[in-house]
């Protein structure tokens, strides 16, 4: 699937959620006590999450039990940000897996606005690629479900929420291109991971590829 030339109009146009937030302030070190040197963007998304269908049912119970009332939250919310290529109820499934004893979990909702910021940028990929529907493997990694993730770095993003690994019908290394094309126009500041199957993408603040 063959991608439509990019500008820099275009690119920052189509951002809607926080425009060049991203790009022109931070928030505190403190925010990501892992990596206290790195700047954060600060972003503004809606927090109301009232009304909204449940996600639990389809999820595993044991999961469900402990992460029920806060998993329904944080569906409703990222709902809220009208993303057609991003399903809400798949990124929440997304946290409901386990590395042998350890469950993962729904990330703290003092950090949400941060996976708002990060999908809406996976978003505008998906737009630029013609691409209807992303998958989102990993977000949100518990400090520790991370540790018992094969590759996992102790200070990765994911523990921050501010990091995906996405999958998209086309090939990863296409995606991968795209979302550092986006990038280097001035969409958002964050790293680039490229893998064979899937692309790494956070707002870390600053641009790293690998």
């Amino acid at each position: 699937m063959e991608s439509t030339h990019i500008d820099r109009r275009g690119a920052l146009g189509t951002l809607s959620l926080a425009g060049l937030g991203l790009v022109a302030s931070s928030a505190s070190a403190a925010a990501f006590p892992f990596q206290k040197k790195q700047s954060v963007p600060k972003v503004s998304v809606p927090v109301s999450v009232r009304g909204g269908r449940s996600v639990i049912g389809s999820l595993p119970s044991d999961w469900a039990n402990r992460n029920g009332a806060s998993a329904d939250e944080y569906f409703r919310y990222l709902s809220r940000l009208g993303l057609r290529r991003v399903d809400a109820a798949q990124v929440v499934a997304a946290h409901a897996k386990k590395k042998g004893s350890v469950w993962n979990a729904i990330p703290p909702k003092q950090w949400w606005k941060r996976m708002g910021y990060t999908l809406k940028i996976v978003e505008r990929v998906a737009m630029e690629m013609n691409v209807s529907q992303v998958e989102v493997v990993s977000a949100y990694r518990s400090p520790s479900y991370n540790a018992r993730c094969a590759g996992a770095k102790p200070g990765s993003w994911h523990k921050a929420n501010a990091a995906v690994d996405v999958k998209f019908p086309v090939k990863a290394s296409k995606v991968t291109a795209t979302a550092r094309e986006l990038r280097n126009l001035g969409l958002f500041k964050g790293g680039v991971g490229g893998y064979w199957s899937f692309t790494h993408i956070d707002c870390r603040g600053k641009n790293v590829d690998w």
